[in-house]
């Protein structure tokens, strides 16, 4: 059930970073469900006292919140990159068929050395296939 919810979100996460790279509209349910997952956690930490140590503050995260607030956090990094500085730099890769998303930095187009290399041998192969067809 947990991974369930975990992949859900990241589908969500991606449709929205795909939705900001293309400059289409969002979907409806990525938003909601995004935003579901930010209220499901406390965002203050309560006051707590230790007799030696004296006030303190902590959040409180019993074990049936764990998935909660790991959901809550996921989604508050995605929505900090959407409307942060970089979301001007995501990027999808440029390696079929990955479907990971990067922050450009000059001419990098791939979200890792594998794509890049898959992707340049991609091209080699179909340059040799042309010339061998020709």
């Amino acid at each position: 059930m947990c991974a369930t919810q975990l992949r859900s979100l990241r589908e969500h996460v991606r449709s929205l970073f795909a939705a900001r790279v293309a400059g289409v509209p969002a979907l409806p349910a990525a938003l909601s469900a995004v935003n579901d997952a930010l209220s499901r956690a406390p965002t203050a930490a309560l006051l707590y006292w230790d007799d030696r140590r004296g006030p303190y503050r902590a959040a409180p995260c019993p074990v049936n919140e764990i998935l909660d607030r790991a959901l809550a956090a996921l989604a508050a990094d995605a929505a900090d990159l959407l409307t942060g500085p970089d979301a001007g730099r995501l990027n999808s890769c440029g390696a079929a068929p990955c479907n990971r998303f990067l922050l450009s930095r000059g001419r990098r187009h791939w979200c890792s050395v594998r794509c890049g290399d898959r992707a340049r041998a991609a091209r080699a192969y179909a340059r040799r296939a042309r010339s061998q067809a020709g």
